[in-house]
C-alpha cells in the first residue's frame, strides 16, 4: 500500500501552503474588525526627572469597537511614536488590546488603553510653555494590531494634540 505522499504528493503541498496562507498574512481581519474610538492623544506630564527637570512623553488613549459579528480574541497592540518629519521611532508601547480569554464580544468595547512613549521632551520651564516653545517638534503614533502568528497592520494613525494630559 503506497503512503498517502508517494500517491498524493500534490494535495499535501496544497495542505501545507493553505495552512501558511492563513496564519502568515496581515492581520486585515482584525484592523477590518476594529474601530477606535474616544480617541484623545496629548503630551502626558511624567513629573520630575533628574536635575529637576519637568517630564513630558507623548500619550494616546483610546477604546477598540468590534464591529463585526463575531467574538474576537488574542488581539495585541502596538503604538509607533515618531517626531513630525522624522522616520526614526521615537519610542513605542507594545501589550494585548483583546486576551485570548474572555475576548471582546460582537459589537462590545474594550476599557480605555492607554499608551505612552517612555521618551519625551525635558525642561525647567513650565510643563505649558513646554508646549508652546519655538523648539517644540510635534509628534505623531501609529496604532498597529497583530492577531496571533499573523503580521503587524496598520490600524490608524493620530497627530498627538498640543494639550497637558496628567492621568
Amino acid at each position: 500500500m503506497a503512503s498517502l505522499l508517494t500517491r498524493a504528493p500534490g494535495l499535501v503541498l496544497v495542505a501545507v501552503l493553505a495552512l501558511f496562507s492563513s496564519n502568515c498574512g496581515a492581520s486585515v481581519a482584525a484592523v477590518a474588525a476594529l474601530e477606535p474610538i474616544d480617541v484623545v492623544t496629548g503630551w502626558f506630564d511624567d513629573g520630575l526627572v533628574v536635575g529637576q527637570k519637568n517630564k513630558l512623553v507623548p500619550s494616546v488613549t483610546l477604546k477598540l469597537r468590534n464591529k463585526s459579528g463575531e467574538p474576537l480574541k488574542s488581539i495585541q497592540i502596538n503604538a509607533i511614536f515618531r517626531r513630525v518629519g522624522e522616520q526614526e521611532m521615537w519610542g513605542e508601547y507594545f501589550g494585548w488590546a483583546i486576551p485570548r480569554n474572555p475576548g471582546l464580544a460582537a459589537g462590545a468595547e474594550t476599557q480605555p488603553m492607554v499608551m505612552r512613549s517612555a521618551l519625551g521632551y525635558t525642561g525647567t520651564e513650565a510643563r505649558m510653555q513646554m508646549l508652546q516653545n519655538k523648539e517644540f517638534v510635534d509628534a505623531k503614533v501609529e496604532i498597529f494590531l497583530k492577531q496571533g502568528s499573523k503580521v503587524w497592520a496598520k490600524l490608524a494613525e493620530y497627530p498627538i494634540q498640543r494639550q497637558l494630559l496628567t492621568k
